[in-house]
């Protein structure tokens, strides 16, 4: 019999810990007319998010996910590889 795998996606503690880091940039999302929403967590440790509102569209997206989202996430979750956005604008 074989040890269950561990999944990140389907640790609360983890999506808490995640929502908490996203809690400490909300505000400045939303500020600008946008909001992020937590999608997944792969066993890589990769979060995929989805960009709302004024986000979804805006052509500083990759920018502020870099430098405001993932520096926040990785700051509260040490562990967190990477960040993504599933809807992120293509740098030009």
């Amino acid at each position: 019999m074989s040890a269950p795998v561990y999944v990140p996606d389907r640790d609360p503690i983890l999506r808490q810990q995640i929502e908490r880091g996203l809690d400490t940039i909300r505000p400045y999302l939303l500020a600008d007319g946008g909001s992020v929403r937590l999608l997944n967590i792969s066993d890589e440790m990769v979060v995929k998010l989805e960009l709302l509102g004024a986000c979804g569209s805006c052509p500083m997206s990759t920018m502020t996910l870099r430098a405001g989202i993932e520096q926040a996430l990785k700051h509260a979750v040490p562990q967190i590889r990477r960040v993504e956005a599933v809807n992120a604008m293509a740098p030009y």
